[in-house]
């Protein structure tokens, strides 16, 4: 990891406890977005407006080229007498999280975009190469097999994924990479 990132306020990302977040190369982080402790981001990701990811009790771990949209919340489950180990939150390359996305304790793939206002829950795992239809929910513990598209409250498989959903993951993680390189650019 390098830190050759653009830290634009002094406030947005901070340590926490012996945590301190880290950075691959070339990320963009908006000044109204907040990155807090056990954070590991790859390259080319993009943190977006009012965005919180908080690794205060368990780690973040975000993959290459991830996008984290507007006002999205990424959390951890917490060990506990319910839930000894806990949950971290893992999420993979070429991942697009639309605007408002909440994430808590998942495991998250490579090639997934989750639409806006969608909500994933603890324990849950979404495989490679799916979509989530905006404004759904995925309750705790589910799997979402690679390969399919999911909606609604809670989430259902609606069919399989087509071929050109397949190359537009690959594509909207790409265009949030150049949307990125822009904002950096601009600074």
């Amino acid at each position: 990891m390098t830190t050759d990132f653009l830290v634009t306020t002094v406030n947005n990302i901070r340590s926490f406890k012996t945590w301190t977040p880290k950075f691959g190369s070339k990320c963009w982080i908006d000044p109204s977005a907040q990155v807090i402790g056990n954070v590991t981001l790859g390259d080319d990701c993009s943190v977006w407006p009012t965005a919180v990811i908080r690794g205060d009790m368990h780690a973040i771990t975000i993959g290459n080229r991830t996008s984290i949209q507007d006002a999205s919340v990424l959390h951890i489950t917490h060990a506990s007498d319910y839930n000894p180990d806990g949950h971290p939150l893992n999420i993979g390359d070429d991942v697009t999280l639309g605007h408002r996305v909440l994430l808590h304790g998942c495991t998250l793939g490579n090639r997934i975009l989750v639409g806006m206002d969608s909500v994933i829950m603890d324990g849950t795992v979404v495989e490679d190469d799916v979509i989530i239809g905006a404004g759904s929910l995925v309750p705790g513990g589910k799997v979402l097999e690679s390969g399919y598209l999911y909606m609604g409250r809670p989430a259902k498989t609606v069919r399989p994924l087509k071929d050109s959903e397949f190359h537009y993951l690959k594509y909207t993680a790409g265009n949030y990479v150049k949307l990125k390189n822009e904002y950096l650019e601009e600074s």
